[in-house]
């Protein structure tokens, strides 16, 4: 469901309390954004007119209103990411604290074709704050990408990579097409909405712009929703997103192996803490090293390194392991 109408008084008319299980936004930059061809090396006749800029003098108030919207819609348990340039942050910041929502990351967004300045660094980033609504248990599909066991050629795990709080995420070149002032690229938006979100659930873009979120949430199978100011911009869009179908992108999606680490957020029985130790001790006495030792262990139990590591070194609070193994069990 789209709307050509402010977010704002849109998301009161047209959405209910609890009703959205994530919210991808990507707000006005309050830097005059309606004048971005003259940092960027583009022909604006593919850049569709009616890009809606705020005042800076307007965005603190504008920020409150329509976060204090989005808290209002999110389910107990959903996500919101909102990605800001540097410039209004503190105002967003602000702004999601005067709501409920919780701070899980402040993920840094690293681009291609950053805006070229001769006079200090250039500036390649946006800064892309994710964060859920109390009250409910949040969606956050850890092994969307990569299992726990596939490494890279460095031999590190490619699923704690992937889950790192920097993304390098390249912007899409779109030459001879029409585009929005500023879209989010697909692979991006993937990311988002496969880590915190499930088929069937609901995703809400307020500032829906090129309709970027909205047409791969229907990709993925979400059911999107969202709201367009620009009519310009509405009229075009609603006509391209005709072209998608629900759940066209799954087939396209890797599937990764299953994962090895079976018993990775179970608790630890006594019997097994000593059988941990035990093999320990026997492994090292063959001359293996530490790591080595724990690497073995962790395969043989389905255990995870840090967690093995914690028992081995007595790090571990014997009577909580029952109470709170998810605390210990870290790997």
């Amino acid at each position: 469901m789209f709307y050509n109408c402010d977010c704002i008084e849109g998301a009161k008319k047209f959405l209910n309390d609890n009703s959205v299980d994530l919210i991808i936004s990507d707000p006005p930059y309050g830097i005059n954004g309606d004048k971005l061809h003259k940092h960027y090396n583009r022909n604006e006749s593919y850049v569709l007119n009616g890009y809606v800029e705020i005042s800076e003098k307007e965005y603190p108030e504008f920020s409150n209103k329509w976060i204090e919207q989005a808290a209002r819609v999110l389910k107990p348990g959903g996500s919101i990411y909102i990605v800001s340039g540097y410039t209004n942050l503190r105002h967003v910041l602000n702004a999601l604290a005067n709501t409920e929502l919780k701070e899980i990351n402040h993920i840094i967004w690293k681009y291609n074709f950053g805006v070229y300045t001769s006079k200090k660094y250039i500036s390649s980033h946006y800064h892309i704050l994710f964060y859920v609504k109390p009250g409910g248990q949040p969606t956050f599909n850890t092994y969307t990408f990569f299992s726990d066991a596939e490494k890279g050629e460095n031999g590190r795990s490619l699923n704690y990579q992937d889950r790192e709080d920097v993304w390098i995420i390249n912007r899409e070149y779109k030459p001879g097409k029409i585009k929005n002032k500023n879209e989010l690229p697909k692979a991006l938006l993937k990311k988002m909405i496969l880590y915190s979100s499930n088929p069937g659930d609901i995703v809400c873009d307020f500032f829906l712009g090129g309709f970027s979120t909205a047409k791969v949430s229907i990709g993925l199978g979400r059911r999107a929703y969202g709201f367009e100011l620009s009519k310009t911009a509405f009229d075009y869009q609603m006509e391209q997103i005709k072209t998608i179908k629900s759940g066209s992108m799954l087939s396209e999606l890797r599937i990764p192996p299953p994962n090895k680490l079976l018993n990775r957020g179970k608790p630890f029985k006594k019997n097994e803490i000593e059988r941990i130790r035990q093999e320990y001790k026997i492994l090292m006495k063959k001359g293996e090293t530490k790591k080595k030792a724990i690497d073995k262990i962790s395969h043989e139990i389905g255990r995870g390194y840090w967690s093995i590591l914690k028992i081995i070194d007595g790090t571990t609070n014997k009577s909580m392991l029952e109470k709170s193994p998810s605390l210990f069990d870290l790997g």
